[in-house]
């Protein structure tokens, strides 16, 4: 048997026990539809429970409330968790993310909001709402279908599963429009609401930018370059991994550009996915320098790329919300064919992109040292022209408002 054929034979093995397993999971959604749905309650995930209070669904969490305690209605918020320890505010209950209880607190809510799919198996019922904020604006990464012979079986059966359960997929740009329709393998409704977690940074970034400092101990002027790799999940058609390898930068001589640069005091602070940071204890950063640290166990990235004067990634879509408020943005793509060849094409040609890319470290602290600001704002605004986007900072509160005229009985 040559390898394709032991390949074949082993997605196929994968792929069977994946279905038998979501079969059995689904007989606990059925068996839950003898509880009745409660026309007030709305249940969260962030990234397949891996995700803490952060993404679309806190600021969409935060309107409702907000919304309870000034008028009065009376929404009931469950999130569904991996890990308990993760932090809510008062008026979110938390809830372990296991299968029956899943199955409970799915069964019996009227509204589902999330950043990721459900998990395989699940089964809505009807009259249930369910809003898909997702957790990419425009994207660098090809998603869904646009992975071509990429895309893994298993993924495509998950996601068409997942979207044919979805009633509204949320939108911050006209890009968006037109891709969620083939990267979410999606044939729904999609509303141009915005998207609630850029709400922050257009509405906060003054708070969040004095929040962030005081919470490591930084002086307020210090400056501070985010650097948010991006996820890296292995071509997922058998077991699904995750990747640990240690990042090429130079983090000394990144420090070093940003402050010839720019001036001033610069700290660099390293969010991993959440997917990753939930199967890693924190980093030992200091053994790098006393000026990198490891905010990857926090749960809102948007709170950190509002308190941030730069932003650093290789292929993640949070290079476009950081954009959005106009902090320079630069790539390091060390690895560009081989993530396409594991990936699939990329969305952008990514030197048409408003961000200087490097494939080295030379190449990294040459585009610091040479950033142009009027010729960064220039691409910025011809780009964000092109893909249509329209953040105005009022995304949750349009959502909220969504849910009490469409998500009731």
């Amino acid at each position: 048997m040559g390898n394709n054929q032991k390949h074949d034979l082993s997605e196929h093995i994968y792929i069977f026990i994946r279905q038998a397993k979501a079969f059995v999971h689904s007989i606990a959604y059925y068996a839950c539809r003898v509880f009745p749905i409660d026309n007030k309650k709305i249940v969260m995930w962030t990234f397949e429970g891996n995700g803490g209070y952060g993404c679309s669904p806190k600021y969409i969490a935060e309107a409702l409330l907000k919304q309870n305690r000034e008028i009065g209605t009376d929404y009931k918020i469950v999130w569904l968790v991996n890990d308990n320890e993760k932090e809510f505010p008062n008026g979110i209950t938390k809830v372990k993310n296991t299968l029956w209880n899943r199955a409970y607190q799915l069964s019996t809510a009227r509204t589902w909001v999330s950043n990721t799919r459900t998990f395989y198996g699940t089964k809505k019922r009807k009259g249930q709402c369910y809003i898909q904020t997702w957790h990419a604006t425009i994207c660098i990464k090809p998603i869904g279908l646009y992975r071509g012979a990429l895309f893994p079986r298993i993924a495509a059966l998950v996601s068409r599963a997942d979207s044919k359960m979805i009633d509204y997929v949320l939108s911050g740009s006209k890009w968006c429009n037109h891709m969620y329709r083939k990267g979410l393998l999606y044939k729904g409704k999609i509303l141009e609401t915005g998207t609630p977690r850029c709400d922050v940074l257009l509405n906060q970034r003054a708070q969040k930018y004095k929040k962030l400092r005081e919470a490591y101990n930084l002086p307020i002027a210090a400056k501070i370059m985010l650097y948010a790799p991006t996820f890296r999940g292995g071509s997922q058609n058998t077991v699904r991994t995750v990747n640990t390898d240690e990042t090429t930068i130079d983090f000394r001589c990144l420090i070093d550009s940003l402050e010839k640069r720019f001036d001033g005091e610069w700290y660099i602070v390293l969010r991993l996915h959440p997917q990753l940071a939930a199967k890693m204890q924190k980093l030992h950063t200091h053994q790098v320098s006393t000026r990198l640290i490891d905010v990857s166990q926090r749960s809102d990235m948007n709170e950190i790329i509002a308190a941030s004067d730069a932003f650093l990634t290789d292929y993640s879509s949070a290079i476009f919300e950081a954009n959005l408020i106009g902090i320079p943005g630069f790539i390091y793509a060390d690895d560009l064919e081989e993530y396409i060849a594991d990936r699939g094409d990329l969305f952008f040609d990514m030197y048409k992109l408003p961000f200087p890319v490097a494939r080295n470290n030379g190449e990294l602290m040459k585009n610091i040292e040479q950033y142009d600001a009027d010729a960064y704002a220039e691409r910025t605004e011809a780009f964000q022209k092109k893909v249509g986007i329209f953040e105005d900072g009022k995304a949750s509160k349009r959502v909220v408002q969504m849910i009490r005229s469409k998500c009731k009985s």
